[in-house]
Parts: C-alpha cells; sequence; structure tokens
C-alpha cells in the first residue's frame, strides 16, 4: 500500500478537486430527477450515456417481471419495469487483478408531506456545503461517490488489472429486485463497494429484514354486551407483547461486537395496527403490520420459524389461542442479511486507506438496516461491504441532505481503494 499510496494519493486527491464543481452539478441534476419508483427511466438512461461518454460497456435493460417472480428472493410490488431499466457500466482491467462491484440504487422514497420540507423536495439546493433533496444521502451521493472514482483513475491515466463493474439498479427500497436482476444477468466480482449512508463508518455486516402481517381473531358482539364477545383488539395486546417478547430473546443471543452500539441490534417493529368496524361492536379481527429484523449469518427461513414458534406458544397462556390461532403472513418488502470477515482483505485495505485519507481510524459496526450488499454476499458470492457518504439519520426524512466535503473524501478512500484491490495494470 505505501509504494502506491506516496505515488497517487495527492495527485487523486487534486484531481478530485478539480472535478469537484462539475461533479456537484451533476449530484444536483440526479437529485432534481425525482427517481421514485417507477419513474427510473430519465436518470437512468442520463446515468448510461454517462458512463457510455467515460468508456465503459454499458449494459442497459428492463427486468423481465414475469421471469422474475419465479425466484425465490424476487419481492417487488409490482411485476412490470417497463419504465425502471437497470444500468450496469464495466471498466474493463487490463487482466490478472481483482473485480469489484461499485453498487447503488437510484430508486428513492417518495417525498412525503412538502409541507413538512423547508425547499421544493428534489431543489438540488446547495446550502452551507450541504446538497438538499431527495435521494441526496439515500443514495445518489454514494453513486457519485463510486462514479468519482473512476473519473479520477481515468482523469489520471490509470488502468486497472481487475474489472470495476457499475451497477446503477432500481428497486432497492423495495427489496433489491434490480440487484437480483444483475446477478441472474451474470454480474459478479472478487467484492463489492455498496456506498449507501453510513456516515462513513465501515460497514461489513448487515441485518436482514422481511415484512410481516399476523390476523388477530376476535367474536363480535353489541358494545352494550360486549362481555358476549371477544375483542381482537384486546386480543392483539397479548401477541404484541409476545412479539416483544420475541425480540428480547433474539437480541439477547447477540454477543458481536460490532453492535455493541446498538440499543436492539435485530429489532422486530409492529408499524401498523387495524381493527374493528363499528364504535359499538366489539372487534372481531385485527391486523399488524411490521418489519423483523434478521441477525447476519442467519437464514431468514430460521427466523421465520422463530416467530411463528412464539405465536404458536400464545395458546399456553390464552385457551383462545388454542382455537383461533393467530394467522402469520410474510409479504412485501426483505432485504437479505449478509457478512463479510473482519479479516477479509478487502477490510483491510479499506480500513488502510481510510487512515490514509482522514489521518483517522475508521468507525467498523454492523449495520442497523439491510442493502442490496445481502443479495450480492449470498446469492452472488461476492462479499459486499457497506461504506458511504450521506447522514444516515436524514435517510427518508424531511430536508434530506448530505455533506459535499463527504462524497469527495469517500471518492478518494474508493480510488486508493480499487487501485489495491484490482491492481495497477502497469506494475
Amino acid at each position: 500500500m505505501q509504494t502506491n499510496y506516496v505515488k497517487w494519493q495527492e495527485k487523486i486527491r487534486e484531481q478530485i478537486n478539480s472535478q469537484r464543481e462539475a461533479a456537484t452539478q451533476l449530484l444536483q441534476a440526479w437529485v432534481r430527477d425525482a427517481s421514485v419508483q417507477g419513474s427510473e427511466q430519465s436518470i437512468q438512461e442520463a446515468i448510461a450515456k454517462q458512463l457510455a461518454d467515460m468508456g465503459l460497456d454499458v449494459d442497459m435493460w428492463v427486468m423481465d417481471g414475469e421471469e422474475m417472480q419465479k425466484h425465490p428472493y424476487f419481492v417487488s410490488p409490482r411485476t412490470t419495469f417497463e419504465t425502471s431499466p437497470n444500468v450496469v457500466g464495466v471498466w474493463k482491467g487490463q487482466g490478472g487483478g481483482r473485480s469489484l462491484i461499485l453498487n447503488g440504487h437510484v430508486d428513492v422514497v417518495p417525498e412525503g408531506d412538502r409541507k413538512q420540507w423547508d425547499a421544493d423536495p428534489f431543489s438540488g439546493e446547495i446550502i452551507d456545503g450541504k446538497l438538499y433533496g431527495r435521494g441526496a444521502t439515500d443514495m445518489k451521493g454514494g453513486n457519485l461517490t463510486s462514479l468519482v472514482a473512476i473519473q479520477t483513475l481515468q482523469a489520471l491515466g490509470l488502468r486497472l488489472k481487475g474489472d470495476v463493474i457499475y451497477q446503477s439498479v432500481v428497486e432497492e427500497e423495495s427489496g433489491g429486485a434490480g440487484t437480483l436482476s444483475t446477478i441472474l444477468r451474470g454480474y459478479k466480482a472478487d467484492a463489492a463497494l455498496v456506498p449507501e449512508p453510513t456516515n462513513l463508518k465501515i460497514f461489513p455486516k448487515q441485518q436482514g429484514s422481511m415484512w410481516f402481517r399476523l390476523w388477530v381473531k376476535g367474536k363480535s358482539a353489541h358494545g352494550g354486551t360486549r362481555y358476549e364477545g371477544i375483542s381482537a383488539i384486546e386480543k392483539s395486546m397479548t401477541v404484541i407483547k409476545a412479539v416483544a417478547r420475541l425480540e428480547q430473546e433474539r437480541n439477547d443471543r447477540i454477543t458481536d461486537p460490532l453492535y455493541a452500539k446498538l440499543p436492539i441490534p435485530i429489532p422486530i417493529n409492529i408499524g401498523s395496527i387495524e381493527g374493528g368496524k363499528w364504535p359499538s361492536s366489539v372487534a372481531d379481527l385485527v391486523k399488524l403490520e411490521g418489519r423483523m429484523g434478521v441477525a447476519p449469518g442467519e437464514e431468514m427461513e430460521e427466523a421465520k420459524q422463530e416467530m411463528a414458534d412464539a405465536l404458536a406458544r400464545l395458546a399456553e397462556e390464552d385457551p383462545w389461542f388454542a382455537e383461533h390461532p393467530v394467522e402469520l403472513e410474510w409479504y412485501g418488502a426483505r432485504w437479505v442479511p449478509g457478512a463479510v470477515e473482519e479479516d477479509h482483505p478487502l477490510m483491510g485495505i479499506l480500513q488502510e486507506t481510510f487512515q490514509r485519507v482522514t489521518g483517522e481510524q475508521p468507525v467498523i459496526e454492523a449495520s442497523p438496516w439491510g442493502t442490496d450488499g445481502g443479495l450480492l454476499t449470498k446469492l452472488a458470492d461476492t462479499p459486499a461491504i457497506v461504506i458511504g457518504p450521506g447522514v444516515t439519520a436524514v435517510a427518508h426524512y424531511p430536508n434530506e441532505y448530505i455533506v459535499l466535503d463527504d462524497i469527495f473524501r469517500c471518492a478518494e478512500i474508493f480510488a486508493l481503494t480499487m487501485i489495491e484491490w484490482c491492481g495497477l495494470a502497469d506494475e
């Protein structure tokens, strides 16, 4: 590392600074393109052209929803993707080096209530070194990091031995169908970097998650004689307590020090409750919907079984549930957990380049949320590490922003990491 660092870091930093204004303007254009689910076509076409202009081999395609539905890891609220193409650009290496995927998504969550925003949610406005707008942090700023890292090495006339595969995918916010499609299309590598917003922390491990729906049954009766009925609302309180116990049991098993700073490493969240039809009637049905965290290294089917077993045990404390068991349904979004060993070679390189660029030791933790990195690690045999610019606390929030300095600091880390991981062609 020392030789390459001495030779290239200052030149890389100078080059990044020289293209900073143009890169910032590009990010503004990306943020102003409101690429919510189903509206990613224009930004993907722009990115495809950008990659082609850089000399990368560009592949843009629309996922076959009918074919994708056959895969056990496919999740999406839709099955047609005509206005949501995937884009991959390959910067071919000379050969003999390790390959690297740079994976990022362009789909953004809706802006929500515009009254809670100080400016237009897709303004791209810059104030005090922060660029504002939906998707700035999650995760167009991270995508720019990857692009700038490639542009910088190209501008310096450097060529790598290994391939660098830039992936601009859709559907991450719904569970990763875009990245799944890249895997099925044959894109794999020796490792991957996913520049989701980590505040420049390094996440070698990330929890997965999946959505569930519970149906709690009761017995209807007139509100004036409610004692003749069985309230599904009251029974749902018992169910919620059982879910809370399960959460406690699962988290008591987590001893990984990377989770030490998280009060609940793998939460189970009840996010929606709906029940009853009439104020003067005893509710006979309640629907609970939530999200269950899945630990790195844990199989999702194992987690599902633990939930089913916890609900089955309700019959032991309340005979009602023996005759009217809670119905459990898994639906909607799902993110696969992933884990890369801390002694993985890419981890060592990342820590070294981080220290060289920032002068500080990196913070290494486990991710409290899922990314497409889990799919890459598990299905593509491509160990994925999550590190990127962006303020985690404002992702999906009003007034989302990203600190521009962090983007270019991360781009410098990525450029040096690419040199070390992929190898320089002239060495």
